[in-house]
């Protein structure tokens, strides 16, 4: 038994040399970087918003686009085969700004359910080069939202990866886990962009040039999979030299985060189910994160429960705790989430688990896509 438990012991202490590799050279490349500030832009840009019975989110939010302090700039509004009243507020909100252009698209057999296919039509519709995509359900935080990112276009910047967190509830521990994971996972694909291997982005914030998106033909390399117009576009196309990431607070754009536990899940399946397509070297790290997160809390608890050498264990998890909260609290500062860190702990180790329970999930039945 005491054999038993040192081959643990010394399992645990590799683990934690994994996490705490992860959290000093890796997400510290984020946490701790200062972004130069840089000249505003003025290049023409193209906003990009696909929507699928969206009426009342886009009455909501579109004037929040429609009033950005931006000299030139038009919005593609893409009617993904919408069956509420979606078309007619496009077409009520085109009569009142002439920098709208509607791309109505039907619904086709080949294509059914995939948005891909309407992004394709609005892209090619898009009249600037420089492409700027958010979902009908954002809101920006400023009205600098468009010049900020775009500031970060340059001669050899083609991609840029913004930040959408979500609202805040108060008193909702749901929305709390929810805004949680989207710190952690935007610390993960801000993290790897600084160390030059940019995997990810979320398509509620993203921007590229059109000549990007036709160097990669579009999404031919992945029409076939439903989601994933935003991750794996990036994660095939992003590079060290062709991508910037942009963190200041005016470029956020907040979005509804979801009520109930069940839709959430719905949601974070499809969005797990697409990772499986990433390139390996992606898919290496992530996975040996969560595995070395998974063990630590794993053999930690067992370790701790049986009281092996408890008193070197719990310095250990002290350590790791200390680092964490070193590296995560000047992020969360940066993309104003600090609340977030009283709920530490808790959150992590139910994140965890839930990840599981999806990952086996996943491996039964495939989760559905799109609207």
């Amino acid at each position: 038994m005491s054999t038993f438990l040192d081959v643990l012991f010394y399992v645990f202490t590799s683990i934690l040399v994994i996490q705490l590799t992860y959290y000093i050279f890796i997400f510290g490349r984020f946490a701790w970087f200062k972004p130069k500030s840089q000249r505003p832009s003025n290049q023409p840009v193209s906003i990009i918003i696909c929507a699928k019975n969206e009426a009342d989110n886009l009455t909501k939010n579109l004037p929040a686009i429609l009033s950005q302090s931006y000299s030139n700039f038009e919005v593609v509004l893409i009617n993904d085969s919408s069956s509420d009243r979606t078309l007619k507020v496009m077409k009520a909100f085109q009569k009142m700004h002439d920098n709208i252009k509607i791309v109505d698209v039907k619904a086709v057999e080949a294509f059914w359910g995939n948005k891909k296919y309407a992004l394709t039509l609005g892209i090619k519709a898009a009249t600037h080069d420089h492409l700027l995509f958010t979902d009908a359900d954002c809101k920006p935080s400023s009205n600098h939202w468009i010049s900020s990112i775009c500031s970060k276009f340059e001669q050899d910047k083609t991609l840029v990866i913004g930040y959408s967190p979500y609202d805040k509830i108060k008193g909702s521990f749901l929305n709390i886990l929810i805004r949680f994971e989207t710190f952690m996972t935007a610390m993960q694909y801000f993290s790897y962009a600084k160390i030059g291997q940019p995997y990810m982005a979320v398509g509620r914030n993203l921007a590229y040039k059109k000549s990007l998106f036709f160097e990669a033909n579009g999404f031919i390399n992945h029409i076939k999979i439903k989601s994933g117009d935003d991750d794996l576009f990036v994660n095939q196309m992003a590079t060290k030299t062709n991508t910037a990431i942009c963190i200041e607070k005016e470029s956020f754009i907040y979005s509804s985060p979801k009520k109930s536990f069940k839709s959430w899940r719905i949601q974070k399946r499809r969005h797990i189910s697409t990772a499986a397509f990433y390139k390996t070297k992606h898919k290496v790290m992530l996975v040996l994160f969560y595995i070395s997160q998974f063990l630590f809390w794993l053999l930690a608890i067992s370790l701790l429960a049986l009281a092996f050498k408890w008193e070197i264990v719990l310095t250990l998890c002290l350590l790791r705790f200390i680092v964490q909260y070193s590296v995560l609290y000047p992020a969360t500062k940066t993309l104003e989430e600090k609340d977030l860190l009283w709920y530490l702990p808790i959150v992590e180790f139910f994140l965890i688990v839930f990840q599981f329970s999806i990952f086996i999930q996943n491996l039964i039945s495939k989760p559905q896509h799109w609207k």
